[in-house]
C-alpha cells in the first residue's frame, strides 16, 4: 500500500484499545497508546495468532494464541516465542479521522 486509508474516527479507538482495519487487503491493528495511535500487522509472526484480539498493555500487545509480545510503536519482539518483529504502518490523524500507510521499516 502506497497511499494513505481511512479507518476510523479517533474516537472509534479508546486509549487502550485495537481496533482492526482492512487496508487495501491486508489485516492491520490499530491501537491507541495514550492518545496517539499506532498501526501493526494484525497476524503474529509466530503462528498467525489475532493480535487485534490480544491484550494492550501500555505500547505492549500480547498474541492470544501463544503469548508472544509486541511493541505496536517499533513492531519489535519484548517476548517470545515469535522471532521475526511484526510488520509496522505509517499513521497520521487529520480531521479527527485516523489513516493507515505505508509499511515502515524496521531498525533493530
Amino acid at each position: 500500500m502506497t497511499e494513505f486509508v481511512r479507518v476510523a474516527q479517533t474516537d472509534e479507538i479508546a486509549p487502550g484499545t485495537i481496533k482492526l482495519a482492512n487496508v487495501a487487503g491486508v489485516r492491520v491493528g490499530i491501537a491507541n497508546v495514550d492518545g496517539t495511535f499506532h498501526a501493526f500487522s494484525d497476524e503474529c509472526t509466530h503462528d498467525g495468532g489475532p493480535l487485534s484480539e490480544g491484550d494492550l498493555d501500555g505500547a505492549i500487545v500480547t498474541c492470544p494464541w501463544h503469548f508472544s509480545r509486541f511493541d505496536v510503536r517499533s513492531g519489535e519482539i519484548v517476548e517470545s516465542p515469535a522471532e521475526e518483529v511484526i510488520t509496522i504502518y505509517e499513521v497520521k490523524v487529520e480531521d479527527d479521522a485516523v489513516y493507515v500507510g505505508p509499511a515502515r521499516t524496521v531498525v533493530s
